[in-house]
Formats: C-alpha cells, structure tokens, sequence
C-alpha cells in the first residue's frame, strides 16, 4: 500500500444485479494502480441476488482477482447512511463516492486524485453529464443540459471549469470528514448539498473539472421522469426546513411557478363563482374588473411559461435535431410541474416528515 496516494472508493448499491459487471470493469479498466486503491461496496441489502452475483464474478474472472473489494453492510438501506459506513472503513488518505448507475472514463480515478492535489480543494468532481436511451430518452437528455431544464447549476456544464458550489459524485482528502462531519442521515436526497455547504460554510473549495468524467443514466420515460422529479421537489423543502443554508434559490423556481399558476387559478374560480352566487338572476350576471383580472392572472402566466418553453425547445431542438422539437416541451413541462408539485406536496408534509424523522433518528442512535 502506497499510504500517500491510497484511494478508497465508495459506492452505495442496492439491487444492482444488471448493473454490478459493468461497474465492476470499468473499476477494472482504471490506470490508476490496481494495489493503490480499495472498493467498499455499500450494499442495502438488496434482494436480487446481487451479493452473489458478485461473488460469482470474482470467482469467475481471474482478472479480478487484482481488485480489492469488500461488501459491507447497509441496514437502513438509504444513500447518506451507506456512505457514512464507507467514510467510516475508508482505510484510504483519498475517499471517492461513484454510483452503480454512471460510466467512468479509464482515468477517472487518477484524475480525481490529479485534481484535488493541483488545488487543494476539500471536493473536486466532475459535470453530471446525462445519457438517455431512445427518443424519449435523449429529449431527457438534452433537457438535463439545458438552462431552461434544470435551472443553470455549473455542474451540468459540460465545459465549465472553477470553483463552483457542488458537484455531481465528489471526491475529498479523508480528513474533510473529521473537520466537517459526515453525511446528514436525515436527507435521503440533496445530502451531497448540504454537505457541500457545510464545506463552503467552513472555509473549503469546491472544483469542478470536465477532466473529471463519467456519465449519468438519466431516466428513460416520462414516468420515471416525473417520479424522480416530484420527489426531487419534495425533498427541497424537507431540506430547506432543517438546513436552510445548503439551498440557493434557484431549487424554487419551478415552486413558485406552480404555486402562482395554481394559486391565481384557485382565486379566478372563487371570485367567479362569488359574483355569479351574488345575482338573482343569471341574466344580469357581469364580470367585475376583479374577477376578469382574475382570470387574466393565470392565462398570463401560462402563456409566458409556454412561450419560454416553446423558444426554449425551438433552440435546443436546432442543435440536437428538429425531430427532438415536438418532445422536448413535453420533458420541459413535465419537469417542472413534477418538480413543482414535488415542493408543494414537501410544504403540505414537512410537519409529519420532521416528527417521523425525529422519532427515527432516536431509534438509529439506539
């Protein structure tokens, strides 16, 4: 073991019976020296068979026989949890989170290391950059990278480089950990934010590199889109609510659209049905300046959200092709009222979310 360049890599997995060869050989084909670095596998314990599908492939394969892995065990089955069991056994003086989901290029591995010694950051990584199947799929794709779509952050862009406020995945000097703390446990999404803003809070760096690559399955369909999407949008506010430092404000946008739209809606159908309650007599019924205002309200602020994703659709689509056009404001529309939804339904449960979640970080510490 080389102690000054030794890496751990840490990876949560559950389910990934599909998925756990290709990760396993693109961990193989890494330049970096096979004897200089460690896999934890972080396993939820998942109920396809993946344990044993992995050990099969060691069994099977000679080859891997050169990497160190171990499997751990991940009982509460949530990401922040299995990476703070990983930080915890990390042995390395470097620790680097990958997905079972993404591909990495062969160097990723060194570059991560590469990067965090030029700059001295706490984390460096790499842009997300979205990969999708299929007609459906490559609109999503495409929206991933798009201002329009997911709201501008630097690590969707694929040529940006510099110090941002996050960035997809990460890797971090072990010793991070000790003067900021671990994951939040409480967040099953957004912990790489807050953790992240710990960071910033702290005095640390954040770089961002597209030296750094690897690539994001994104989702397929528009059902997978909405779902990841609406609890996504949830769980902004779940995080909001107990670290309201992590969040920049463009995590709202879609909150605010949505809530308006829905909002003016609601008030046009009171006011209207108020004036119409309030005659005698349906011939004399006379929209107000107030109601017809009402109604004003939300066409206006749906045809300014169309107009913005037609455009927006209109130049994306000249880029990546004009079949894409009659998709891509469908994925447009159905991420942010997914997102958007997502948020107001974290408003609505946020009070039984923070009593749940009280009760059952008290049973863990137990």
């Amino acid at each position: 073991m080389n102690n000054e360049k030794y890496v751990s890599v840490i990876i949560p997995i559950f389910n990934e019976k599909k998925y756990i060869r290709q990760l396993l050989n693109s961990l193989l084909q890494q330049d970096y020296p096979k004897d200089w670095f460690e896999i934890l596998l972080i396993d939820g314990r998942s109920e396809d068979g993946t344990r044993e599908e992995i050990k099969e492939i060691m069994a099977s394969s000679p080859e891997f026989s050169h990497l160190h892995i171990t499997v751990l065990d991940n009982p509460n089955r949530i990401v922040p949890c299995a990476l703070n069991i990983g930080i915890k056994e990390a042995r390395g003086k470097y620790i680097i989170r990958m997905d079972a989901h993404s591909e990495y290029a062969a160097n990723y591995v060194s570059k991560c290391i590469e990067w965090l010694e030029k700059t001295n950051a706490a984390n460096v990584g790499g842009p997300m950059m979205a990969v999708g199947n299929g007609y459906i799929g490559k609109a999503i794709e495409f929206a991933h990278h798009c201002r329009f779509g997911l709201g501008g952050g630097r690590f969707h862009d694929e040529q940006w480089s510099g110090y941002v406020d996050t960035v997809y995945l990460g890797a971090w000097p072990k010793r991070i950990f000790t003067e900021v703390g671990l994951f939040d446990e409480r967040l099953i999404r957004n912990q790489e934010i807050e953790f992240n803003a710990r960071i910033r809070k702290g005095g640390g760096r954040i770089y961002l590199t597209p030296k750094i690559q690897s690539y994001y399955h994104c989702r397929n369909s528009l059902g997978g889109l909405w779902k990841q999407n609406f609890e996504n949008g949830k769980w902004v506010v779940y995080t909001k609510t107990i670290a309201p430092y992590a969040l920049s404000w463009r995590h709202f946008i879609p909150f605010v659209f949505v809530a308006s739209l829905i909002g003016s809606a609601s008030l046009s159908v009171i006011l209207f049905c108020l004036e119409l309650f309030s005659v005698s007599d349906i011939s004399q019924f006379r929209f107000s300046i107030l109601s017809g205002f009402s109604f004003v309200l939300p066409a206006g602020i749906f045809s300014c959200y169309a107009l913005a994703n037609i455009l927006s659709s209109a130049m994306l689509s000249y880029k990546q092709g004009f079949r894409y056009f009659f998709m891509l404001p469908i994925v447009f529309a159905t991420l942010h009222f997914s997102y958007g939804l997502g948020s107001i339904w974290g408003l609505l449960t946020v009070r039984k979310w923070v009593v749940k979640n009280t009760l059952a970080t008290k049973a863990r510490r137990h």
